[in-house]
């Protein structure tokens, strides 16, 4: 069986964090300066976003942290994101809708590829903190019990009352841009 090192390999690359924009190339004539001003104004139009706790979940394989409950708050903020900041996003190139498409998209997901780049925005976006690489399902159970350990106490509610603008380097890790605190 693989080590914990082994299993959040992949995870470390990008950093703990949860996605609500999928990642995207700046359009042509877009700079990364008008990036940062836009995400500033979102921030300050946008209210942060309570759920209950999360939960230690899997999904497709992987262990996440998700929210107990309704997310339509959270939704919210990560559709404001999807949204506001699209016009900043190159569109899709024909390779990277081919991978899209060869898990097998629902027709949903697939007008939001379309339209979004990306097939799970909008009303199929699940918000998830991916903690370890996809594991064997003969696995998840000892795992689970193993990453729960290092978990801090999850009761309570959660907030998401930042958004980040993060890019990638040229060794592959995700920096963060900067912060944004949610005032609206």
């Amino acid at each position: 069986m693989p080590g914990l090192d082994d299993i959040t390999m992949t995870p470390r690359k990008y950093g703990f964090h949860a996605t609500l924009k999928p990642p995207f190339r700046l359009a042509e004539g877009q700079d990364v300066k008008a990036l940062e001003a836009a995400a500033s104004d979102l921030a300050a139009g946008l209210a942060p976003a309570i759920c209950n706790e999360l939960e230690l979940t899997t999904l497709g394989g992987f262990l996440a942290l998700t929210p107990q409950d309704d997310m339509q708050a959270v939704r919210r903020v990560a559709g404001a994101c999807v949204r506001e900041l699209d016009r900043f996003r190159a569109p899709a190139s024909e390779a990277e809708l081919a991978r899209r498409r060869k898990v097998g998209l629902s027709p949903p997901q697939e007008a939001l590829l379309a339209q979004w780049g990306y097939p799970y925005v909008m009303e199929e976006f699940r918000f998830h903190m991916t903690l370890t690489a996809r594991l064997p399902q003969a696995d998840i159970a000892v795992w689970s019990a193993a990453v729960r350990r290092y978990l801090p106490d999850l009761s309570g509610l959660f907030v998401l009352d930042q958004i980040a603008l993060c890019g990638e380097r040229e060794d592959g890790r995700f920096e963060v841009i900067h912060r944004y605190k949610l005032t609206g």
